[in-house]
């Protein structure tokens, strides 16, 4: 492993969880590094467009160049590219947004966000980084991830976003199991109260899980019943059909035990 670069990646990700601004000295303390090696790699950071130094204060924030970077990936990320037509026909079928993510350490990065039909103004959640524990996208992923991979994330602290996060790993674990026989997973306001999500894992052509596409909206609408299961329905079929179109067997994925 390459030192440097393995700093200059700390000094990005610390200026994207706790900037939007940071100085060298408050860089040089987060990372335990001394304050000329972290303005050298500042400065070369700089050079790349990787980072900005804002000219009032002089401390340093994300340039502009990550974005291309960002889109360089979501342009290149098979999941994405094989979601568009199924996420937009899923959100004009539930009248709900879409969501298409993958799973990224211990969190869901969303890579393709389907706007809820002749909805009011909405935000794009692209790029949006969640807990997995928190939501229905990162629940369906994580069930049929490999047994070690599981096992690993249910070992982690839970992450805690609203009053309704689930903080036993013994519950979560039985989510999961639940999971592994319906084929579908179910949030309930543990990311943001007031939301709810329903998702279903997707899977490549090895039949291994590559990510998971699910409704999100308000939890009146999405949780109802029968609005509820007539969601999991349609999600879980969309995500077969995804699937399929990734090339996974008609059999489904391996799940965690292969």
């Amino acid at each position: 492993m390459v030192q440097a670069v393995q700093r200059a990646v700390q000094i990005l990700r610390e200026l994207a969880t706790t900037g939007p601004r940071l100085g060298v000295t408050e860089l040089a303390d987060r990372l335990g590094v001394a304050k000329p090696t972290v303005h050298a790699l500042l400065r070369t950071l700089e050079a790349e467009g990787l980072v900005v130094q804002d000219r009032d204060s002089s401390k340093y924030q994300l340039g502009p160049d990550l974005l291309q970077l960002g889109n360089a990936y979501l342009d290149t990320q098979e999941l994405r590219a094989r979601s568009l037509t199924w996420a937009n026909q899923l959100a004009t079928r539930a009248n709900e947004a879409v969501w298409v993510a993958v799973l990224t350490d211990d969190h869901v990065l969303v890579v393709h966000h389907a706007f809820r039909p002749e909805a009011a103004v909405q935000i794009l959640e692209v790029g949006a980084s969640i807990p997995w524990s928190t939501c229905a996208l990162g629940k369906a992923i994580v069930a049929f991830c490999p047994a070690a991979e599981r096992e690993r994330l249910l070992a982690g602290e839970p992450a805690v976003l609203t009053g309704a996060s689930i903080t036993e790993r013994e519950v979560l674990a039985g989510q999961l199991k639940e999971i592994l026989r319906t084929g579908y997973a179910v949030e309930d306001q543990e990311s943001a109260i007031g939301d709810a999500g329903i998702a279903s894992p997707v899977f490549d052509r090895s039949g291994a899980v590559v990510g998971a596409i699910g409704v999100v909206g308000p939890v009146e609408r999405v949780l109802a019943q029968p609005a509820r299961q007539e969601l999991a329905v349609t999600v879980r079929e969309t995500a077969r059909n995804l699937s399929r179109d990734l090339g996974a067997p008609r059999g489904g994925g391996r799940g965690p035990a292969a």
